[in-house]
């Protein structure tokens, strides 16, 4: 089916850091309705939220549902369309955009639309635990503390990277390793780690500074634990999960699995999920759902 006879709904993030101002929100918008003629673009704004936006978009029983925004954004428009018909767009306009990335999405604004209209669909693996969908990575223990904390300094008026920087140190002068029993493959370890790392799909071993998968549809999630605990392995550590993501070396444990339960004494335990931080009840249970995600992406042998 031709994408131009195809109901085409597309949601809009205008706290994504690219289109905060309005001309360029304006021009997107244009560029959009040039590419998918018939397209219906809705914007966030202060009293209309993603989550209003979705319903909308989602009454009108869409066949392509395009999400413009951070990986945030990303998430909570795939989390409504995984293992359904629809097909999810993407145009990256976040800082980090860790998905899009990994799909193969470029960062020009221009080709990632032109995307839209031309690309094929494929299937990708999603992570869930506890029944909420992670596209990238899941966190427990400092990375989620330090996310929470970041967020803290930007509503106080600092800027995305200062916060950062700020609320790392402030979360590592605070920290208290976690205690956790990590089931696995019919095998058990108990650790007290200050983080843990859960990803979709595995992350590269080269040297980039910016680890990336190469695939997204092996059906596995990636389990990583930080092997130090001292204070400025973990900064390390910390900064580089926070700002680029996990990725295999020789400072983490890794294992490789297609399910993974977390077991502690505490009833809840504050959870990262692709950058938004949430409260889970334990225990909690991580599967890959190969598959289940339809989307929008240059072709890749995986």
């Amino acid at each position: 089916m031709s994408r131009i006879s195809q109901v085409v709904r597309v949601i809009i993030n205008c706290n994504a850091r690219m289109v905060r101002e309005a001309p360029t929100r304006e021009s997107l918008v244009a560029r959009i309705t040039s590419a998918l003629p018939g397209a219906v673009v809705s914007l966030s704004d202060e009293t209309t939220s993603i989550t209003d936006l979705l319903e909308k978009a989602l009454a009108d029983n869409p066949t392509l549902l395009v999400a413009c925004g951070g990986d945030g954004t990303i998430n909570a428009v795939a989390s409504r369309i995984v293992n359904s018909s629809i097909v999810l767009g993407v145009l990256p306009l976040g800082t980090l955009n860790h998905f899009s990335k990994d799909l193969g999405i470029p960062t020009d604004l221009d080709e990632a639309i032109a995307l839209l209209s031309e690309a094929p669909t494929c299937l990708v693996d999603v992570g869930k635990v506890n029944e909420r969908i992670f596209l990238n990575n899941a966190g427990l223990g400092l990375y989620p503390q330090i996310v929470h904390q970041r967020e803290s300094q930007q509503r106080r008026g600092a800027s995305k990277w200062p916060a950062a920087i700020a609320a790392t140190i402030r979360s590592l002068i605070r920290y208290r390793r976690l205690a956790v029993r990590i089931v696995a493959d019919n095998e058990s370890v108990v650790r007290r780690t200050p983080a843990i790392m859960i990803g979709n799909n595995e992350y590269s071993t080269d040297n980039s500074l910016e680890p990336t998968r190469t695939s997204l549809s092996q059906g596995v999630l990636s389990l990583y634990l930080p092997r130090s605990s001292g204070r400025f392995k973990l900064l390390w550590f910390s900064l580089r999960a926070l700002l680029v993501g996990v990725r295999k070396a020789g400072g983490f444990e890794v294992m490789l699995t297609k399910n993974i339960t977390i077991e502690s004494r505490r009833r809840h335990l504050r959870v990262s999920l692709d950058g938004e931080v949430t409260h889970l009840d334990t225990p909690l249970h991580f599967e890959s759902s190969p598959k289940a995600l339809r989307v929008i992406a240059p072709s890749r042998k995986d």
